[in-house]
């Protein structure tokens, strides 16, 4: 049985000396769906598969809504996002995302992903769970994300309450505006960007 060409190619790319990325992703570390209903499939995740609600966004945060879902201490591992009637039913991957270890990771990944000439879509910090990202879409146009500082639940399941969610419109807004336990220390000062 021959290889395709296709398959020969892939393996190369395996065998090639590519420099490594200036950052490490740990994990996957969670995964948003867009859902054709938000209540079904919320009922789903929580009493099929056993997720626990972390926060939920109504229609004026989030087109359709949107929720929350926790399966271990991470502020949410799967989060859903209701379809509005104007999607014809285009069900896919909303985004997924992946953590690195430390925020300069987030910072070098802002910076070689840019010297790559992919398209940021966002970098700073979002609402529920407080991650500080960057937000790009792969080849195809699945939307990525890069993030540090994602909260944790404990078993208590408090979460931060939303009257502390400080969106940021950049990196740099994020950590010069930190929110309440989380502390963005970024060490190479030379990855910060002056006004």
């Amino acid at each position: 049985m021959t290889e395709s060409t296709i398959v020969q190619r892939i393996r190369a790319l395996k065998a090639e000396a590519e420099a490594e990325p200036p950052f490490d992703i740990t994990k996957i570390g969670h995964v948003v769906l867009n859902c054709s209903d938000l209540e079904r499939s919320v009922r789903f995740y929580t009493r099929v598969l056993g997720f626990r609600i972390s926060d939920v966004y109504d229609e004026s945060m989030a087109p359709g809504g949107m929720c929350f879902l926790r399966f271990n201490a991470d502020h949410h591992g799967v989060a859903l996002v209701g379809a509005l009637p104007e999607d014809g039913g285009n069900i896919d991957l909303h985004h997924m995302a992946f953590a690195v270890s430390t925020l300069d990771e987030v910072f070098r990944a802002r910076e070689h992903l840019e010297s790559r000439g992919v398209p940021l879509k966002f970098h700073g910090r979002r609402r529920a769970g407080v991650q500080i990202a960057v937000e790009f879409p792969d080849p195809d146009g699945h939307m990525l994300e890069i993030y540090w500082g994602l909260d944790q639940v404990g078993s208590d399941g408090i979460t931060r309450p939303p009257a502390e969610w400080k969106g940021a419109k950049s990196l740099e807004e994020a950590i010069a505006n930190p929110v309440r336990g989380q502390k963005p220390v970024v060490r190479d000062e030379r990855l910060v960007r002056k006004s």
